[in-house]
């Protein structure tokens, strides 16, 4: 007769889990640690509460002009009364609604995203949300009243120019990472010669070279405005990093998946679209996402050529002899925005990740 005891399962000790025990190991667990963990609280002590002070408790909301704002403590009426012009710049306030209606598309577009599984349905729904995009910004068609690029800013150019660039940078940088580790003599040292060039002058330098160099190889008579020259020098400035990316995430991929590729009778370009790059891309995903959270923050030098994103902007309207003083509510509004976008690209390539992480758990 088989016996059988009865084990009962007992519980943790009390003092193995838990908020103290968590901080005892975390925090406190060396001598080290615990006087970091001190410095740290008795930093965070020493700005923590006088920012509270001064941005809530003795804040001013309400109000329309700077006379309303009295005492030591933020004039958020200041936000408040350029907030238009922070989001849109100079864009007409009666055509504002186009931006909006633009914003509005794109979260519908988010959505879409989430329950369509078809790769080739995502990719054509992005280029018909740009070209309806494109045309209610732009306007001059269907009815719609034509608006300068001269007259966007605030948000509406931040946005512009940090979506534009990396829709458009991310192919090119594909392309020529492919060059860079093709077999081809002359394709590889073009490639090599284009992304160590690009990536041993600052952005600051390209910006000046596309508004003032680039117009020169054109031939006479054709122009383009300071936008678009910003947006062909920050996408090409861009496509050498996510080049040197995607080269970096095809180093990962393990020499037998290009060997299976080839046994299978694989051409080059289905063996890299099919197989290759969809592992390498899988690899880069932190590292993408990292440097288009840096272009996005990047977008702030386009003020040297002339044009007004977010911070311009802010700049712009704290130099109002009505709003003087007021430049510090303005500077954490625009951290606090660059903040909120920035973390949204963070907690997205998370869900990426963690959406095509193939390891086994």
């Amino acid at each position: 007769m088989a016996v059988y005891e009865r084990v009962e399962s007992k519980k943790a000790p009390s003092n193995s889990k838990g908020i103290m025990r968590w901080m005892m190991d975390n925090l406190f667990s060396s001598p080290l640690n615990s006087a970091l963990t001190i410095l740290a609280i008795a930093f965070l002590l020493w700005i923590i509460p006088p920012f509270i002070k001064w941005s809530i408790i003795d804040a001013n909301f309400k109000g329309t002009t700077s006379h309303d704002c009295t005492g030591d403590g933020a004039c958020w009426v200041f936000i408040k009364m350029k907030l238009d012009m922070f989001l849109y710049g100079f864009y007409p306030i009666a055509e504002k609604w186009r931006v909006n209606l633009t914003y509005g598309l794109f979260f519908l577009l988010m959505i879409a995203f989430k329950y369509l599984k078809s790769s080739i349905g995502k990719i054509i729904l992005a280029l018909v949300y740009f070209i309806i995009a494109f045309i209610l910004i732009r306007g001059g068609m269907f009815g719609l009243v034509g608006v300068e690029t001269t007259k966007w800013g605030g948000l509406l150019l931040t946005i512009v120019i940090s979506a534009v660039g990396i829709v458009c940078s991310l192919p090119i940088g594909i392309i020529f990472a492919f060059g860079r580790t093709s077999d081809l003599p002359i394709i590889k040292s073009i490639s090599v010669t284009y992304i160590e060039f690009i990536r041993g002058v600052p952005l600051i330098t390209i910006l000046f070279m596309s508004s003032v160099i680039l117009p020169l190889f054109f031939p006479e008579g054709i122009t383009f405005n300071k936008l678009l020259r910003a947006l062909i020098g920050i996408t090409l400035f861009e496509a050498a990093y996510i080049a040197e990316i995607i080269r970096g995430g095809m180093q990962a991929i393990p020499k037998g998946q290009y060997e299976a590729a080839d046994a299978i009778g694989l051409s080059y370009w289905q063996k890299m679209l099919l197989i290759i790059l969809p592992q390498a891309m899988k690899v880069a995903i932190p590292n993408l996402v990292g440097t288009f959270i840096a272009l996005f923050q990047d977008t702030t030098l386009v003020l040297i050529i002339g044009l007004f994103d977010l911070l311009a902007v802010v700049q712009l309207a704290s130099s109002d002899s009505h709003w003087l003083g007021y430049e510090t509510e303005g500077y954490v509004f625009v951290a606090i925005v660059f903040w909120v976008f920035c973390y949204a690209m963070s907690v997205f390539s998370k869900k990426l990740e963690n959406r095509f992480n193939t390891n086994l758990k």
